[in-house]
């Protein structure tokens, strides 16, 4: 029982920490390597996540490289008026840049003039962007050139072409589709983020070494929710020590159910779980949560929280495919207003440490095709049929060396 009190302790004082950071909104941002390796002996942990990339198996055949639909391409507010980025993502090069009245635009990084990325030394004026090698400038909404400094003449087929994009939940968002479908479908918005009944408590950053299907795959494997995520927050992200004896006292318990959506959103499916927390055997209500999960296409996740008196809130989740099988995942969570800073912040960081350890599953783990499975997995089989939808008849699979993720 000492243990117990030492354990509440820690935990007070990590809550202070987030306390004392009251006014200002979580941020935890992990690189590449910094999450989801085992150290190794007389390697830094750069040289040790390399030499995990290089030596993994990575299963044969892989889903196509990147699936059809929304993906983020950055957050909202760090693009100002008159700013361009250029963003490698989804096997393109994109050139995104916010207007002087403040709308946002995604091209492609090159002019089609002789090659110069639009967003690296290239300008935004009015509601174009000029290419930073001979000022040529090219709008934002058509991608036709408007301007050429040295020319009587704009000819009629100078454009760089635009992808189809919004703003949603904080996010920048771009329609890929390997066919050059148009968008068949839009991302949802909150009402309460709309209108400021939820306002942002705090973002995550992760990076993970997986095919895009691997990450909502867990959504419907419920067997791993007690073996990895039943262990208590307080023991830890890494594997080897989550079943700590020093934390056996403390145990997450968890129901859920997968299923799709009928039409008319067939692009969607939803997650419903319910979480309870058990201290020392005994049911400590204070930590019922009611999760609704939606997934909406094949990288943005709706995870909303409701709690009898700690109010409700979402973390909408973002899996943007850096490279073929590398993944940036952002957490963002908005939360009532009404609330005190403290409770979204700690639900983000006990989010954050659950997903670190799925993390560490994904960075070294092969993809099997034909997994063997019990009849209690089938949700992961209809799941796997579930987002097949989201790859084109052209989509190119990810084909790559046997022993490497080098690409």
């Amino acid at each position: 029982m000492a243990w117990g009190w030492a354990a509440v302790a820690l935990l007070a004082l990590g809550l202070w920490g987030l306390w004392r950071r009251w006014g200002s909104p979580l941020a935890l941002l992990r690189g590449p390597e910094a999450v989801g390796y085992l150290p190794e002996p007389g390697w830094s942990r750069a040289q040790s996540a390399r030499r995990a990339r290089r030596g993994r198996r990575l299963g044969h055949p892989m889903p196509p490289r990147f699936p059809n639909g929304w993906f983020c391409l950055l957050e909202s507010r760090s693009l100002r008026p008159g700013e361009a980025r250029s963003l490698a993502a989804l096997g393109e090069q994109f050139a995104v840049f916010r207007d002087w009245d403040g709308k946002a635009h995604v091209v492609d990084a090159y002019c089609p003039h002789l090659g110069a990325n639009l967003a690296v030394g290239g300008r935004v004026v009015g509601s174009c962007i000029e290419c930073p090698f001979h000022g040529w400038q090219f709008h934002g909404e058509d991608g036709r050139c408007t301007r050429i400094p040295y020319a009587e003449k704009v000819p009629s087929f100078a454009k760089v072409k635009v992808w189809p994009s919004c703003e949603v939940g904080g996010m920048i968002v771009v329609w890929y589709h390997c066919d050059g479908i148009s968008p068949t479908w839009q991302v949802p918005e909150h009402k309460e983020i709309l209108s400021h009944e939820w306002v942002f408590r705090g973002i995550t950053e992760h990076y993970v070494s997986a095919h895009i299907e691997e990450i909502p795959e867990n959504a419907a494997d419920v067997a791993h929710l007690a073996f990895v995520h039943g262990p208590s927050i307080l023991s830890g992200t890494d594997l080897r020590f989550s079943n700590s004896q020093l934390w056996a006292f403390f145990k997450h318990h968890w129901q859920a159910e997968w299923q799709p959506e009928p039409e008319p959103d067939p692009h969607c499916s939803r997650l419903l779980v319910k979480h309870h927390v058990t201290v020392c055997g005994k049911h400590f209500s204070l930590l019922d949560l009611v999760i609704n999960v939606r997934q909406v296409g094949p990288a943005l996740v709706f995870i909303v929280f409701e709690h009898p008196f700690l109010g409700r809130g979402v973390i909408i989740q973002s899996v943007t495919p850096v490279e073929p099988l590398l993944q940036q995942v952002v957490h963002r969570m908005y939360y009532q207003r009404n609330i005190p800073a403290l409770v979204p912040k700690f639900i983000l960081w006990a989010e954050s440490v659950q997903f670190e350890r799925d993390v560490m599953i994904w960075n070294n783990k092969k993809y099997l095709s034909k997994p063997l499975l019990v009849k209690e997995d089938g949700p992961i089989q209809r799941h796997r049929r579930w987002y097949a939808q989201f790859y084109g008849k052209d989509g190119v699979r990810a084909t790559s060396p046997r022993a490497s993720l080098d690409w």
